[in-house]
C-alpha cells in the first residue's frame, strides 16, 4: 500500500512521524511531504525524518496564502502524475485534500479544532473518513459536511507522547516555566490580541521563563527567548509549568504530568476540557487568573502514566484503516 502523508506544521510533523513509523513497520510505503515553515524542517531533522519539501508557508496576506496553496497543489499533481498513492492522510492539509480528492484517492483526515472555520470548510467535506477525539461532538463537524466520523478515546497528542524520548536534557534554572506564543498568523487568530509576552513577563517573578516565539522574538530582559529551534514537547515534559493559548504544547505537557495553563482566548476547547476531566493537569483560565493559578501549581508534577495508558492512540485506528483498504 502506498500512503501519502502531508505535514504543514510542527504538530503535523510529529503526528506524521508516528503514523509513518507504524505504517513502515507494516510494510507500507509512505510518501511523507511537508512545506517550509518555522516548525517543520527543524523538527523533522530532530526526529530523523526526511520529508519531501513542497512549497512554503507564506501568511503575509490572503493573496500570498492562496498563491502558495495553489503552487503546492500544482507540484503535488506533477509528483503523483505517474504513480499516485493508494490513500492520503493528513491533519487537515488543504492541498493534500484537494489533490487526493481530485485524483479519486481516499482521504483520511484528523482534526481537533472545530473553531477553525476556514480549514474545516476546506478539508472536512473532502474527507472519506474524519478521525476525531470523542471529546468533540460529531455535530461540530457534521455542519462542515463530514460524511463518516470515527471518534477515539483520547487526543491526538497521545500518538507521540506515549513513547516520547526526552533527550536532550535541558539545563535551565528551576523552577522552569515555558510560555508558547499564540499562532499570530493563523486564520483563526485574526483579530486576536497576543497576551503571551505580557503574561511571560509577569511569570518571571515566579521562576525562569523560556518563551517559545513564533515569527519574531520579543525583547525583554525578564525572560529567555531561545535563538534556535528546541524540541518543545520534551521541554514541556521537563518544565515545572507550561502556559499557552491554543493547546498543543499544553496537552503535551499535561500528558507528561506537567501542570499546564491555557489562556482562554478561544473559549472552552473540547479536547482540553476532556483531558482535565480525565485527571490530567490542564487548566483553562482567563488572563487575569494566570499568576494565581501558576503559583498554585508551579512545580507540582502529577503522576499520569496509568491515565495515559488508558487513552487510545489514534495511530492504531489509522493503521487499521490502511489495512482495510489494502
Amino acid at each position: 500500500m502506498r500512503v501519502w502523508y502531508d505535514a504543514c506544521t510542527g504538530k503535523q510533523i510529529r503526528f506524521g512521524t508516528a503514523i509513518a513509523r507504524r505504517l513502515r513497520q507494516e510494510d507500507h510505503e509512505v510518501v511523507f511531504t511537508t512545506r517550509e515553515h518555522p516548525d517543520t524542517l527543524a523538527l523533522a531533522r530532530l526526529l530523523g525524518e526526511h520529508p519531501l519539501v513542497v512549497g512554503k508557508y507564506d501568511p503575509a496576506s490572503l493573496l500570498s496564502r492562496v498563491r502558495e496553496s495553489a503552487n503546492r497543489m500544482l507540484q503535488f499533481i506533477e509528483i503523483f502524475r505517474d504513480s499516485p498513492p493508494d490513500m492520503a492522510i493528513s491533519h487537515q492539509s488543504v492541498e493534500l485534500g484537494r489533490v487526493a480528492f481530485g485524483l479519486g484517492i481516499p482521504v483520511v483526515v484528523t482534526a481537533d479544532t472545530p473553531h477553525a472555520e476556514a480549514v474545516n470548510r476546506l478539508t472536512v467535506p473532502l474527507s472519506s473518513v474524519l478521525l476525531v477525539s470523542e471529546a468533540i461532538p460529531s455535530s461540530l463537524y457534521r455542519k462542515y459536511g463530514a460524511r463518516k466520523i470515527i471518534r477515539f478515546k483520547g487526543v491526538d497528542e497521545v500518538a507521540w507522547t506515549k513513547n516520547l524520548d526526552h533527550a536532550p536534557t535541558f539545563d535551565f534554572k528551576r523552577p522552569l516555566i515555558v510560555v508558547r506564543q499564540i499562532e499570530t498568523r493563523a486564520a483563526y487568530c485574526v483579530g486576536k490580541e497576543d497576551s503571551t509576552v505580557e503574561v511571560a513577563n509577569k511569570l518571571a517573578s515566579l521562576g525562569t521563563v523560556v518563551f517559545l516565539s513564533r515569527y519574531s522574538k520579543p525583547e525583554s530582559k525578564k525572560i529567555t527567548v531561545l535563538s534556535s529551534y528546541v524540541d518543545s514537547a520534551s521541554l514541556a515534559g521537563q518544565a515545572d509549568l507550561v502556559v499557552s493559548v491554543g493547546g498543543t504544547i499544553s496537552r503535551e505537557a499535561a500528558l507528561q504530568g506537567t501542570p499546564s495553563i491555557v489562556v482562554s482566548d478561544f473559549g472552552p476547547i473540547e479536547v482540553n476540557k476532556y483531558l482535565h476531566s480525565k485527571g490530567f493537569p490542564i487548566f483553562t483560565v482567563n488572563v487575569s487568573q494566570v499568576i494565581s493559578i501558576a503559583g498554585k501549581y508551579l512545580g507540582k508534577k502529577f503522576e499520569v502514566k496509568d491515565k495515559l495508558s488508558r487513552l487510545e492512540n489514534p495511530v492504531n485506528i489509522i493503521a487499521k484503516l490502511v489495512r482495510a483498504n489494502s
